[in-house]
């Protein structure tokens, strides 16, 4: 009765088990995987975001393959602050991130043809690589001194079958920005022929001050799609609209965009009041982003501090994000998170959610109210590590 493409394992594991009990119960839970950043506790400008809403435009429907041209246009001067320039004939919109992967899937791929992706990574695309009928194959991210795509192991994942090279720019969740050099060489490994998609969703959060992103937008040597989009861009998951930016060789790109016009004007999914509120919505990116990444980097620095001394717990480098990776020894990472659970009250990610290659990792979230992270980092450390561990 049902697709193959649907035939996942729908019961729940252990941990969520574990987890739903415990709040049935009444138990206080210190959520440190919350990523819902409007359950974060951060201040919104919300009357300019409703007032955005209040347009007597949106009682008119002009349907456009691309999305509203002043819409577009409130994206190239997105990126314009940016110093960065491009056209609205580069800009599609969309719902979301996961809508923007599946019109480019269809774009570049046939049934069973494969998609490259980095490891670690993001679980979701397990989820869209099967609803598009497509093969999953991941290249491998390598930990010296911070995360890199390990290029040698990205050109070795290659094949025949391949039709695009997904990468995450930083990477979630271990936070580790394209640079130039590597993107050189992705290139070269791509070869004109292999298109890149690059989600740049996090791209804005920066936990140095003084480091600046290195943004794919405008990649001319390979046929290159940007993901942006304001669930993280402005902290807005709910108002639904992301985009896409092509960029690469002429020909490739005139190709993409009268191919990607088809598939989008097929849907025509984002809604008129988001499209016309747009403008003014990115106008407010830097109110928005301030306090979170306020939150972020004062979250990042206090659990730098406070692991400092445990010389079993380790936080991994990284360059930007809502996330940090803690490496806590070979440990059966599952039982370490339910006990963290059971004995603590704290919630944490394990390294598998994500794909990491070996046992030993957890992952939290850099969002949380920081009194709830400081609680939850303090037990995390004070109960899961012997004093023995601890340096001097």
């Amino acid at each position: 009765m049902f697709a193959q493409r649907t035939a996942w394992q729908l019961s729940s594991n252990k941990i969520t088990q574990v987890l739903t009990q415990l709040r049935e119960s009444g138990e206080e839970i210190l959520d440190l995987t919350e990523s819902n950043p409007t359950r974060c506790g951060f201040s919104y400008p919300s009357e300019e975001i409703m007032d955005a809403l209040q347009s007597p435009c949106n009682l008119e429907y002009r349907p456009s393959s691309q999305g509203l041209l002043s819409a577009r246009e409130a994206v190239c001067a997105y990126y314009q602050r940016k110093n960065v320039e491009i056209t609205p004939d580069q800009v599609f919109l969309t719902a979301s991130t996961s809508e923007a992967y599946s019109f480019l899937f269809r774009l570049l791929a046939n049934p069973g043809e494969e998609i490259l992706f980095p490891r670690p990574g993001y679980p979701l695309f397990e989820f869209l690589i099967d609803l598009n009928d497509l093969k999953w194959r991941t290249f491998p991210l390598v930990y010296k001194e911070g995360w890199h795509v390990d290029l040698e192991g990205l050109a070795s994942e290659v094949s025949e079958q391949t039709r695009a090279v997904v990468l995450v720019n930083p990477n979630n969740p271990t936070g580790s920005f394209i640079d130039a050099t590597q993107r050189e060489t992705i290139n070269k490994i791509c070869g004109g022929k292999i298109p890149i998609i690059c989600d740049e969703v996090f791209e804005d959060y920066v936990f140095d001050e003084g480091l600046e992103s290195f943004s794919l937008v405008n990649n001319q040597e390979n046929l290159t799609f940007v993901l942006g989009g304001l669930s993280k861009t402005l902290a807005l998951p709910q108002m639904k609209v992301s985009w896409i930016v092509v960029s690469g060789p002429k020909d490739d790109v005139q190709e993409s965009i009268k191919r990607l016009e088809i598939i989008a004007d097929t849907y025509l999914s984002v809604n008129t009041p988001a499209q016309n509120a747009l403008p003014k919505w990115l106008g407010l990116r830097n109110v928005i982003q301030k306090d979170i990444l306020t939150r972020v980097r004062q979250n990042r620095d206090l659990i730098l501090g406070q692991a400092s001394s445990h010389l079993s717990c380790r936080v991994l480098d990284a360059q930007g994000g809502w996330y940090v990776v803690l490496k806590v020894g070979q440990r059966d990472e599952e039982q370490f998170v339910l006990n963290l659970l059971e004995q603590d009250h704290v919630f944490v990610h394990p390294g598998y959610f994500f794909d990491f290659p070996d046992e030993g990792y957890i992952v939290l979230s850099l969002l949380p109210l920081s009194d709830v992270f400081e609680k939850g980092v303090t037990r995390i450390l004070n109960n899961s590590f012997p004093d023995f561990f601890k340096g001097s």
